[in-house]
């Protein structure tokens, strides 16, 4: 067997933007001095020209990056998701969303696998936020692989991105040869009829083990990696609640206002059917090793599996 490959998502994220700045001119890069975290140093050491340390100020990076997108930049606005979406949440709705302006937001050590951090850094909230600011498209990557692709889909587009990226090292499931990546475009990782999971970020590799378990047992799961989670891939979400009729939601995020939310509100309006929300609940996280912490709030494979088996009771 292939031993598998794992790399965290932030690594991904500045590994793009450094390859992808020549082929880009008008990219440039911000940060609020966690270059070496959010690995926007890679782009730095490589274009010291077109980067910009803002130092602790995130708030006041984010009308920077807004001034350089009024001026035809292609400004990436990098720091811990805590700060982007949290700290600086009035500036990004204010002057980045309301002018609908060209602003990546490249946001780093999301959810509770940021680990020993502890609970003020560990970010859950920020999809909720995001979610709330009209014409914000927000893209959660899975693997490597995705995050790179994902990165050139933002630059590609006009508009506002917020790119949720991680500090833990994610499995690598995707083939670069054969990926392609849609903007609101879902993907059905693994084919079912029992119910369907659907899944984003790095909950979408425990999910296809989840399902891999759950196989073992006679259970036929579908698998759906949501990578953008604003606008939906309604479309794909409602064929699968009308063909397997149950859908359990993953997510590295609360069950509040993140994938959970945004798929249950989906289903209301085409195809009602039981939604069972996986996700950290109406709780703070708290320090501890980013796997162990994952295992600890039922993030992880097994604690999955046995979720989902008790949610086919909903379908008796």
């Amino acid at each position: 067997m292939a031993e598998e490959i794992k790399k965290a998502t932030r690594d991904s994220y500045g590994e793009a933007l450094r390859d992808l700045a020549e082929k880009y001119p008008d990219l440039v890069v911000l940060d609020a001095d966690l270059a070496a975290a959010t690995k926007t140093g890679t782009f730095k050491k490589a274009h010291p020209e077109r980067f910009f340390d803002c130092g602790i100020a995130e708030a006041n990076m984010m009308g920077v990056a807004a001034g350089l997108a009024a001026c035809g930049k292609i400004p990436f606005a990098s720091t811990f998701a805590m700060f982007a979406a949290g700290r600086a949440y009035e500036i990004v709705r204010n002057s980045i969303g309301y002018p609908h302006l060209n602003v990546k937001i490249g946001a780093t050590h999301a959810g509770i696998s940021v680990g020993e951090d502890g609970a003020t850094h560990q970010c859950n909230e920020d999809i909720a936020l995001m979610r709330t600011i009209p014409g914000m498209t927000i893209i959660n990557p899975a693997d490597d692989v995705e995050a790179k692709a994902a990165v050139e889909a933002a630059i590609q587009m006009d508009g506002p991105v917020y790119l949720r990226f991680g500090r833990l090292a994610a499995p690598v499931f995707n083939d670069v040869a054969n990926y392609k990546f849609e903007l609101g475009k879902g993907i059905t990782i693994r084919e079912g009829s029992d119910l369907t999971i659907v899944a984003t970020g790095l909950m979408v590799s425990e999910s296809i083990k989840a399902a891999e378990l759950l196989s073992a047992e006679g259970i036929n799961v579908r698998v759906l990696n949501i990578h953008t989670i604003k606008p939906l891939d309604t479309k794909l979400i409602c064929r699968a609640a009308k063909e397997t009729g149950l859908l359990v939601t993953v997510e590295e995020h609360s069950i509040i206002g993140g994938l959970g939310s945004a798929v249950t509100e989906a289903v209301c309006d085409c195809c009602p059917v039981p939604v069972v929300r996986i996700g950290v609940n109406d709780e703070y996280g708290h320090s501890g090793p980013a796997v162990e912490l994952l295992k600890e709030f039922g993030l992880c494979a097994e604690a999955i599996a046995e979720k989902v088996k008790k949610a086919l009771e909903l379908k008796k």
